[in-house]
């Protein structure tokens, strides 16, 4: 499997690409597109809250069901996608991604994106199962 497209571009197949790991909100970089990274995951339980200030966050279910927890304008939201939903969080949104049952995910975002957002100092404060990512390389 390619993780960048310097070279001639292979297919990847991403649920064979979410076989090769276990992790949970540990996330993988499937490919690249420009500056974007196209990275898949695994989600299970509750992510942390955090904020993304210079960019949206596109999220993919590509199986099981994920919700979304929003903050915007001091009020408290929820959206849920099932399989083959899509869902944009705006930029400066504070939000937490969260499956009760699990669910594997498909992101869009610039590379360098850090998973827990923006706010360097949360790193201290995290679960011990959830560490600040920019996506790590697939398995070649």
């Amino acid at each position: 499997m390619t993780t960048r497209n310097d070279g001639p571009a292979r297919p990847v197949d991403l649920y064979a690409a979410l076989d090769t790991f276990d992790e949970i909100f540990d996330p993988r970089v499937a490919t690249r597109v420009n500056d974007y990274d196209v990275r898949i995951g695994k989600v299970r339980g509750d992510y942390v809250w955090h904020t993304h200030q210079h960019t949206d966050e596109f999220f993919l279910v590509l199986d099981g069901e994920l919700t979304i927890g929003l903050r915007e304008n001091g009020a408290e939201r929820t959206v849920t996608l099932s399989r083959g939903a899509v869902f944009t969080v705006p930029r400066g949104t504070e939000h937490r991604p969260s499956s009760a049952d699990g669910a594997a995910i498909l992101m869009f975002e610039p590379t360098g994106t850090v998973t827990t957002g923006d706010d360097g100092d949360t790193a201290a404060a995290l679960p011990g199962h959830i560490r600040p990512r920019t996506g790590r390389a697939l398995a070649e």
